[in-house]
């Protein structure tokens, strides 16, 4: 499938932005204006059953496989967040950006104590004000944002990530230079793994206070954690 996109900046380095469950393109308001002003041409897409992108099968592989579909390989820089990791990471290889950035990434599905996409149907008709209190960290625009990308989502794309759908694909190793963002606490790279990735050559760096979407909880530590990466 060719995945809808939207592009900031024009510069002569390409950085991919791929989002996590329930968002889209938009997630990255932020970011994808502050990476086109460090000079980059910057792509975000919405994944199958977000956003603007058709709907069709669902799974973690086929999210993947869209990506290679629809995005340039060799780009200077890849960012995943979440679901978006998760993808990324299965297309790692043959993507090839020079530099690979998750977010928090939901690789570990159906290990003990991890979180089970399906509980997200529920949360396509979250209230605005229960979002806010939830996420008190984020800023209003976030808010309206994560509103408007809900509507937008199909939830049958949580469902595949559930029950058989639940296979963990923690990365063996990382097959281009690869960091590895997590939020402090997270429900997705506990402290067991994120030692187990130092260990098979991941960098791992931890943004302190920062919640499971660390670009919108505290976009300055998420920017600065990026250090040496951009």
């Amino acid at each position: 499938m060719k995945l809808h996109t939207h592009e900031w900046g024009t510069g002569d380095r390409v950085a991919l932005l791929v989002h996590g469950i329930m968002s889209d393109h938009r997630t990255w308001r932020r970011v994808g204006p502050a990476l086109a002003d460090r000079g980059y041409r910057v792509i975000g897409v919405d994944l199958r059953g977000h956003g603007a992108s058709g709907r069709g099968e669902y799974g973690a592989r086929i999210f993947a496989d869209d990506l290679v579909d629809t995005l340039p390989t060799g780009a200077e820089l890849a960012i995943g967040h979440s679901l978006g990791g998760l993808a990324l990471a299965l297309v790692a290889e043959r993507l090839a950006p020079a530099r690979a950035v998750y977010s928090d990434p939901a690789w570990a599905l159906g290990g003990e104590g991890s979180v089970d996409p399906a509980m997200f149907v529920e949360f396509q008709r979250i209230p605005r004000d229960v979002l806010a209190k939830f996420n008190p960290r984020w800023e209003a625009a976030d808010v309206d944002v994560e509103i408007a990308t809900l509507a937008d989502w199909d939830p049958a794309t949580a469902l595949s990530l559930s029950g058989t759908g639940a296979v963990d694909h923690t990365p063996a190793a990382p097959v281009v230079p690869s960091l590895v963002q997590v939020a402090d606490p997270s429900a997705v790279v506990p402290d067991a793994l994120k030692e187990e990735l130092a260990r098979r050559g991941f960098e791992v760096r931890t943004v302190r206070g920062a919640g499971h979407t660390i670009h919108r909880d505290d976009f300055d530590g998420f920017m600065g954690s990026l250090a040496g990466w951009l």
